[in-house]
C-alpha cells in the first residue's frame, strides 16, 4: 500500500504513515473528523506544504526527539520530516492534558519506525530518516 497523501504542496509533501497491518492511523482519524476540523488541519497542512514553515507555535511545534505535530485548538497529529520532501504524519489524538501523553509520543514513534521498515521492503525512495 502506497502511503496516502494529505496534501502535496511546492516545499513538502503531507502524507500518512502505513502502519504493519497496512492501515494509516492518521488518515483514519482524520476522516473521521468534522467537516470544518478538516479544513482547518487542510490549511495547516497547505501552508507548511507550501511554505515550507508554519511560524505559529499555537499551529505547529516541536514535541521531542525529531517529533513535531500539527494542532488545532485539542486536535494533535504528530509528524515527522523525512527526506526527499516528505512529512509524514504517525496518528491523531484528542489532548487533554497540557503536555502531549508520553504514550502518544510512543505511539507516533512506533508507527513511524513501522512505516519506514515496510517503505524499506517495498523499495520506496524515502525509506530512511
Amino acid at each position: 500500500m502506497d502511503r496516502p497523501e494529505a496534501y502535496r504542496g511546492r516545499k513538502f509533501t503531507i502524507a500518512y504513515a502505513v502502519d504493519n497491518n497496512g492501515r494509516s492511523p492518521g488518515k483514519e482519524f482524520f476522516d473521521a473528523l468534522p467537516v470544518q476540523e478538516q479544513a482547518k488541519l487542510m490549511r495547516l497542512f497547505a501552508l507548511l506544504g507550501d511554505q515550507g514553515t508554519i511560524n505559529n507555535p499555537e499551529k505547529f511545534g516541536k514535541l521531542k526527539e525529531g517529533l513535531f505535530e500539527f494542532k488545532s485548538f485539542q486536535i494533535r497529529m504528530p509528524c515527522r520530516f523525512l527526506p526527499g520532501g516528505i512529512v509524514l504524519i504517525s496518528h491523531g489524538f484528542l489532548k487533554q492534558r497540557d503536555r502531549t501523553p508520553p504514550e502518544h509520543i510512543d505511539r507516533a514513534r512506533r508507527i513511524l519506525e513501522e512505516d519506514q521498515k515496510r517503505a524499506a521492503r517495498a523499495g520506496l525512495q524515502d525509506s530512511r530518516s
